[in-house]
C-alpha cells in the first residue's frame, strides 16, 4: 500500500529523531571528541589535533600510571574557552552539569590517590619519582622543575591572587608584594595563570576550584619539603596529571589535583589532520 506524503514526512521525522537520540546516547556514554588547543603533549599529540575519546574503559577500571587521559578542567579556563570552535561549543550542551562551560585537557596520569611524588635530577634531567621509584611507563619522560615542585606554597598564592582578581588595585598590590618577597618570576607565573579582567575575562578563577573541591583538604598535609626536596601526596578521590612537553604544559604542577569524576576517557584515535590519522596510545596493563 502506497504511503501518503504526510506518512512519508512523519516516517522521515521519526527516523531523524531516532538518529538524534542514538547519537546523543553514544555521545554521553560511549564516545566523544576533543580539539587539542595547546602543545602540552608534543610530540605525541600536537596543537590542532582532533582526538576520538572512548569512555568505556575507565568506567570499568581506573586509568593506570603512564596512560594519557582526557578530563574536564575542574575550573574554568577562560583562555582555552575562547580557542574552542563552534562545534565544540555546541557539544558543550551535552556535558555533565558540573563541567558545563569547562574545557577538556589531555595529559598523562602520573599519580593516583595515596601516591607520593617528587622530582629528582638524574643525569641532567628531572625525573618523576612515584613512591620512591620511576614508573616503568615514565622512564622516557623528563619534566621541568616548576609550579608546586619549585614553590611549595604555589597553590596558596594562586588562591589568594584569584580572590583579589576582581579588585584591580588589591590584585596589583598583591602581585607587587609577592614579587618583592618571593621574586618576579613567581609573581609573573601567578599572574600568567590567574590572568585579569581587562578588556575581557581571561585566565583561571582558581578560588572557585578551591572552594568546590579542596575546602575540606589541608594542603599542608599533602605538600611538604624535606632536605630541599618537595613531596606531593595525592588525596583520596583525586589524580595528578602532567604533560610530556613539560615546559609548555599547564598541568597539576600548577593547578593541583583533579577529582576522579572529571575524567572523561582515553584518547584512542587521532582523526584530524587526516595525514596523521591513527591510534594515539596503546593500552597499558600493569598487572
Amino acid at each position: 500500500m502506497k504511503k501518503s506524503p504526510k506518512e512519508i514526512i512523519w516516517e522521515t521525522v521519526k527516523t531523524f529523531l531516532y538518529a538524534i537520540v542514538a547519537a546523543t546516547i553514544v555521545r554521553l556514554f560511549v564516545f566523544e571528541t576533543m580539539l587539542v588547543p595547546t602543545g602540552s603533549m608534543i610530540p605525541t599529540i600536537n596543537i590542532g589535533d582532533r582526538l576520538f575519546i572512548e569512555k568505556i574503559t575507565y568506567q570499568a577500571r581506573e586509568p593506570e600510571i603512564g596512560e594519557i587521559v582526557v578530563f574536564w578542567t575542574p575550573f574554568r579556563d577562560e583562555r582555552a574557552e575562547r580557542m574552542l570552535r563552534p562545534f565544540d561549543k555546541f557539544m558543550d550542551v551535552f556535558s555533565p552539569k558540573e563541567f558545563r562551560g569547562h574545557v577538556k585537557y589531555v595529559k598523562r596520569l602520573v599519580g593516583k590517590e595515596g601516591d607520593v611524588l617528587t622530582l629528582k635530577l638524574i643525569n641532567g634531567k628531572w625525573k618523576l619519582f612515584v613512591n620512591g621509584k620511576i614508573p616503568e611507563n615514565l622512564k622516557n619522560v623528563s619534566y621541568q622543575l616548576d609550579g608546586i615542585f619549585k614553590y611549595p606554597d604555589f597553590w596558596k598564592y594562586l588562591d589568594e591572587a584569584s580572590r583579589l582578581r576582581k579588585n584591580p588595585a588589591k590584585y596589583k598590590n598583591y602581585l607587587y608584594t609577592l614579587s618583592l618577597k618571593k621574586g618576579s618570576r613567581l609573581a609573573n607565573l601567578v599572574f600568567g595563570i590567574i590572568g585579569g579582567l581587562d578588556p575581557v575575562p581571561y585566565g583561571i578563577p582558581y578560588h572557585e576550584y578551591v572552594d568546590k573541591y579542596l575546602k575540606d583538604i589541608n594542603i599542608s598535609d599533602y605538600v611538604w619539603e624535606k632536605d630541599g626536596q618537595v613531596y606531593v601526596k595525592i588525596p583520596k578521590g583525586f589524580y595528578f596529571f602532567m604533560g610530556d612537553n613539560s615546559s609548555e604544559s599547564l598541568d597539576s604542577r600548577f593547578f593541583g589535583f583533579v577529582p576522579k569524576e572529571a575524567v572523561i576517557g582515553r584518547p584512542i584515535l587521532r582523526i584530524w589532520p587526516l595525514k596523521k590519522f591513527g591510534p594515539v596510545q596503546p593500552l597499558i596493563n600493569n598487572n
